[in-house]
């Protein structure tokens, strides 16, 4: 299993167009092949900083989700809001206690 951690930073006066952006698209993202968990954060004292938490089956299955005609078109919804370039890390979970 493959996870995916997106860090995306807002123009402040974009929030409501990016959370409105993820509302209409999140079970549509959910139900990709391979996307079995997807959840979005937003940090307690800086309301334009969210990350996104994403598990995936495996590398392919994230790569064709990012290369399909979807991602492409709620990505250029999404990349003029940002107001610096977002940052993004694909990591093999290693352990979960609960």
């Amino acid at each position: 299993m493959l996870v995916r951690i997106v860090k995306l930073r807002f123009k402040k006066e974009n929030i409501k167009k990016f959370e409105v952006i993820f509302d209409t698209n999140k079970q549509l993202i959910r139900q990709v092949t391979g996307c079995n968990f997807l959840e979005l954060y937003q940090d307690k004292d800086d309301s334009a900083l969210f990350f996104t938490y994403s598990y995936w089956d495996s590398q392919a299955d994230l790569d064709n989700y990012r290369n399909s005609d979807f991602f492409k078109k709620v990505w250029s919804e999404t990349k003029p809001l940002f107001s610096e370039k977002p940052a993004a890390w694909s990591l093999i979970k290693k352990e979960t206690l609960k």
